[in-house]
């Protein structure tokens, strides 16, 4: 494919001159409507060292709004983000909701010099650019603009411009050990070049080739490229909200024929001498499970979703009692802000994973977007539909970087919570507790059973599946989520 571009393409100086003034005066306009309209862009420059990135990232940029952009230089990842999975250090500088993110080189480093440089290839190649299909599908859906630049110069070219750079003392910094090593691997690079295109060149995130022996030809391509695109977005926007969208399939909450929660054993206690024993053995375990897990540098999700009343806070507090402070986070989930709001539902959760070593709690979760936003209408039931497989490679993109991922769903029956509400509002010291958003939900008993019954059987897999914990008694249920963390840490040990 790149070995057909025609790189002799050249723009006359006029030319250049007229389609630039016009170009850029659009994009722009085109920035400040993006803005109005709360669409999220994203500008990704690839392609090879000399070819220009910098250049044109500074051409690009220049009419535009500072105000409204941010530009990443990406680098091989520091220690803290090895410490975390690839695409981490990329959905945290996902832009906002009207702002722009440029980057100079991306996540597109892991199917290229990870790759060539060290040895990326079979499943782990293949899982990489899975993730990366489902990164950028699900930033799309969520009505972002991706644009991908991949500048193409001849390898005859490359070794031109860096001999004139080395032949100026003031720019042969700019030429690396690394840079001429790369040269050499030219033919090296263009395969997997050519192989990270054919993987990745999808409707919702494009690849333009741009041919950069001629810095005038690839601005104007550049410019155009990017005002074509965001035009076309604005019109889709003012035609139908739901440009854009791939339609996912969905089924209602009705279709498993063997409701779990209704085949769950409610009747399961545990008298105070057997907690106590278990409890106290199952915290020593744990707790010298979080220093092999600080060696071993495995990030550890524990995911606490529930019935209001179900007895999370207590679960939680026994689960972590004995554990070093410094080696776990407690994630409290409530309503997102006016900042959370402002991206893709996810980025909040991804903002808060755990480095390798660590363990992150989350008290609620992401599993709010097919819970809470679905019963109460806060999302649209295409955004609920479609977070369901979000959500499956978000874990499984975590799973597969080597994290355990824990998930409980603390289930009581009706007449267990109501008792439970009384109690709370008749001790004082409880009365904090109950709200009137409790008994709200409580009426609406029968929406989220049906939402819950649809989310466990559609997120349960096997690399991270649900434990419905029996929480009528307080003592069984807290024993219960102790010995599945232990469970499922041990399980990765000893893989």
């Amino acid at each position: 494919m790149l070995e057909k571009v025609n790189l002799s393409l050249k723009t006359p100086r006029e030319e250049y001159a007229r389609l630039r003034e016009t170009l850029e005066r659009q994009l722009g306009e085109l920035q400040r409507r993006v803005r109005e309209a709360g669409v999220p862009l994203i500008i990704v420059f690839e392609g090879w060292d000399a070819a220009g990135k910098g250049t044109m990232i500074g051409r690009l940029t220049l009419p535009l709004d500072p105000r409204g952009f941010s530009v990443y230089s990406t680098r091989p990842p520091t220690e803290e983000e090895s410490l975390r999975p690839f695409l981490w250090r990329f959905w945290i500088k996902s832009p906002p909701r009207g702002r722009m993110a440029v980057f100079d080189r991306s996540w597109y480093h892991r199917v290229l010099m990870d790759r060539v440089e060290e040895g990326l290839k079979g499943s782990a190649l293949e899982q990489a650019f899975r993730d990366i299909r489902a990164f950028e599908r699900q930033i799309a859906d969520d009505g972002a603009v991706i644009i991908k630049f991949f500048l193409h110069i001849s390898q005859k070219t490359q070794k031109k411009r860096f001999d004139k750079l080395r032949s100026n003392h003031a720019t042969a910094w700019r030429v690396s050990k690394d840079d001429l090593r790369r040269h050499r691997k030219y033919e090296t690079y263009l395969a997997a070049t050519e192989q990270m295109i054919a993987e990745t060149d999808c409707a919702h995130a494009p690849w333009t080739i741009v041919e950069a022996h001629d810095e005038r030809h690839a601005h104007l391509k550049i410019l155009k490229t990017a005002v074509e695109a965001l035009s076309r977005t604005l019109t889709e926007k003012s035609g139908s909200s739901d440009a854009g969208t791939s339609p996912v399939p969905h089924a209602s909450g009705g279709e498993s024929s063997a409701p779990i929660l209704d085949s769950t054993d409610m009747s399961l206690t545990l008298d105070r001498e057997e907690y106590e024993k278990r409890l106290k053995k199952g915290q020593k375990q744990l707790r010298d499970l979080e220093h092999e897990i600080y060696i071993r540098r495995i990030p550890v999700i524990i995911v606490y979703e529930g019935w209001d009343a179900a007895g999370k806070g207590g679960n939680i507090r026994r689960l972590l009692e004995k554990l070093d402070p410094r080696g776990y986070d407690v994630i409290p989930v409530s309503a997102p802000d006016a900042l959370e709001n402002s991206h893709h539902y996810l980025w909040r959760f991804w903002t808060q994973v755990p480095k390798g070593g660590h363990i992150a709690l989350f008290d609620r979760s992401w599993y709010g977007r097919v819970l809470v936003e679905r019963v109460e209408g806060f999302c649209s039931p295409e955004e609920w539909r479609r977070a369901y497989r979000e959500i499956i490679e978000m874990e499984r993109h975590l799973t597969d970087f080597g994290a355990v991922i824990v998930k409980f769903w603390l289930h009581i029956d009706p007449e267990e919570q109501l008792r439970r509400f009384h109690d709370r509002g008749e001790k004082p010291w409880k009365s904090w507790k109950i709200t009137d958003e409790d008994w709200r939900n409580r009426e609406k008993w029968d929406l989220y059973k049906e939402a819950v019954e649809e989310m466990l059987l559609r997120t349960s897999v096997p690399s991270a599946p649900w434990t419905v914990v029996e929480s009528n008694c307080k003592r069984h249920a807290r024993v219960r989520a102790l010995e599945e963390v232990i469970k499922a840490i041990q399980l990765k040990i000893h893989k």
